[in-house]
């Protein structure tokens, strides 16, 4: 059985190139979530018309891989300290957003939020949000599967690669 987890922290491409290389993940879609727009372009979210995040559905197998562990990567993979931006993409479409679909999902992510204060893991404040999943568009699909098509690109190699080698170093 498959579930669904919509999570946005930072370029749709990074997210999607960290989670589509775990082991229980079937399918990984950049899209927008958590605005009021219907049917949203790139240029629209991009321009912060539209309260949209770029975000990622990710389809997994709860089997394999628990919404808890995608949340512990999440965390790991983008500054959840950091309002309206990563590195240098500023924007309400670069947030930090946990998009839930259930009670359950709900309750993990602030609970897992909950510890990382707890725990002081991060030196800033945890700014992520956390609101309830309304719709998910898919991007356009010349975003879908950018990094895997276009290893090449300035922005792959100066900011992707990096990202990768350290969250998945040996």
């Amino acid at each position: 059985m498959t579930e669904s987890a919509v999570l946005g922290g930072g370029c749709f491409w990074c997210i999607q190139a960290i989670f589509s290389r775990l082991k229980g993940v079937s399918r990984v879609t950049s899209g927008y979530a958590g605005g009021t727009a219907p049917s949203p372009t790139y240029e629209q979210v991009c321009a912060g018309r539209t309260g949209h995040a770029e975000v990622v559905k990710i389809d997994f197998d709860p089997a394999v891989i628990s919404y808890h562990d995608l949340l512990q990567v999440f965390f790991k993979a983008h500054d959840p300290t950091t309002l309206n931006r990563q590195g240098a993409d500023l924007g309400t479409q670069y947030r930090s957003v946990i998009l839930y679909s259930s009670e359950a999902q709900k309750n993990a992510a602030g609970n897992y939020i909950a510890q990382l204060v707890k725990d002081k893991a991060f030196p800033q404040p945890i700014v992520t949000e956390v609101k309830q999943l309304e719709a998910f568009y898919p991007a356009e699909a010349y975003h879908q599967d950018y990094y895997q098509l276009h290893p090449e690109k300035g922005y792959c190699q100066a900011v992707i690669a990096p990202k990768l080698a350290k969250l998945f170093k040996s």
